[in-house]
């Protein structure tokens, strides 16, 4: 039994990554992984060679069905949808391919996947595994899954975004935001936002947030700050954080985590904005989540595991 507890436990950090990367879920992701254990638990420990791969087809194929069944809730969800966030340590960011795997701006894109493309493309891009192994670990013929793996990598080429900026610059840019809001300057928050830029609100319909995606620098800027004028924002501050992969900042109000906000930009202007304020989205951005949450993303330093 300790043996398969510590062979579980070695891999649980990628196993975590590997549901995260799928599902866009913290909740999703850790229910996943107990169900993961659950299955390696009831297995012929003798008849495994390679547990690392065997847990990995274990948890894609679970992550695989909970897509497939979670798209009608998804459907019918109350204004723009947007993955949970997750708080990571700075050294994420310096690895910058890594970083744009759980960034929320490829967590959008790799949504509008079929599930099963999301499992081609991750395994493949992400953890780098040959097109024999995902074939067995998503049962389909080789021939299929490179089909798939190509139509998936050109799908996500078309939608992720096209200008990056280094990690530096976008701390610097997220720092005049949150300046520029602190203050209620609404002529420097058009200041830095790009002509096209575009920003998404997740609350939900649990808390106040836009129904839509708000388009242009006009509407964004006279948007976050009528939020924070608001008698029921008193109190919140605005906080540096690092937030899947990215420079970012926190929504604290009362010690507590309220909101976790992404920025995109490009030419010094901030192109694309993601906020989360559903509460129910936030358990990877509170504190006492780092026992369950890594900081680390789950599997970012992992090497690939064999064929089991």
């Amino acid at each position: 039994m300790r043996g398969m507890t510590d062979a579980f436990e070695e891999h649980r950090r990628l196993l975590f990554g590997t549901a995260y990367r799928m599902l866009g879920s913290v909740a999703d992701a850790e229910d996943i992984v107990q169900d993961a254990w659950l299955t390696w638990h009831q297995a012929d420990q003798d008849a495994v060679e390679h547990p690392k791969a065997y847990l990995v087809r274990t948890v894609t194929n679970l992550s695989i069905n909970r897509l497939t069944s979670a798209k009608a809730r998804r459907e019918a969800y109350v204004g723009p949808w947007l993955p949970e966030p997750v708080l990571t340590s700075p050294d994420v960011a310096e690895e910058a391919e890594l970083a744009d795997t759980v960034s929320l701006a490829m967590l959008v894109v790799l949504e509008t996947l079929t599930p099963t493309e999301r499992a081609v493309f991750m395994l493949r891009e992400v953890f780098g595994y040959s097109y024999a192994e995902i074939a067995e670990v998503v049962g389909k013929s080789e021939v299929a899954v490179r089909q798939q793996a190509h139509r998936a990598r050109e799908h996500v080429q078309a939608r992720r975004p096209r200008f990056t900026t280094d990690t530096a610059e976008q701390r610097a840019i997220a720092e005049k935001f949150r300046l520029a809001c602190a203050g209620g300057d609404l002529g420097e928050v058009l200041s830095l936002l790009a002509p096209d830029v575009t920003s998404w609100s997740d609350g939900g319909g649990v808390v106040t947030a836009a129904r839509r995606p708000l388009y242009g620098p006009d509407h964004v800027a006279r948007w976050f700050l009528g939020v924070l004028a608001k008698p029921e924002s008193r109190g919140v501050e605005m906080r540096h954080a690092d937030i899947n992969g990215e420079p970012g900042l926190l929504f604290v109000l009362g010690g507590v985590n309220v909101g976790a906000l992404t920025l995109e930009s490009a030419g010094g202007r901030i192109s694309a904005i993601r906020l989360v304020i559903n509460p129910h989205k936030l358990r990877g951005i509170q504190p006492q989540a780092g026992r369950s949450v890594p900081h680390r993303v789950g599997g970012l330093d992992q090497s690939r595991g064999e064929p089991a």
